[in-house]
């Protein structure tokens, strides 16, 4: 059980980095904007973005490993 657990955070490790790198690879301007815009934001929206992007990556996981039978 480690060794699949050990596997599958580090294929969503990649995943992640994968899905991370491509808004500057594909639109290095476009995604320098958007950084920029988001500095100029509240923390208290900042929180909340960060806090809807954990609980919808809980849910997505919880989901998963629901339907996986685990």
């Amino acid at each position: 059980m480690g060794q699949t657990m050990n596997s599958t955070i580090l294929l969503a490790l990649g995943l992640v980095l994968v899905l991370e790198g491509l808004g500057p690879m594909l639109y290095p301007k476009a995604w320098r904007k958007m950084i920029q815009a988001m500095t100029q934001l509240p923390d208290a929206t900042l929180r909340r973005f960060g806090g809807g992007l954990v609980v919808a990556g809980c849910v997505i996981y919880y989901m998963l490993r629901s339907h996986m039978g685990s």
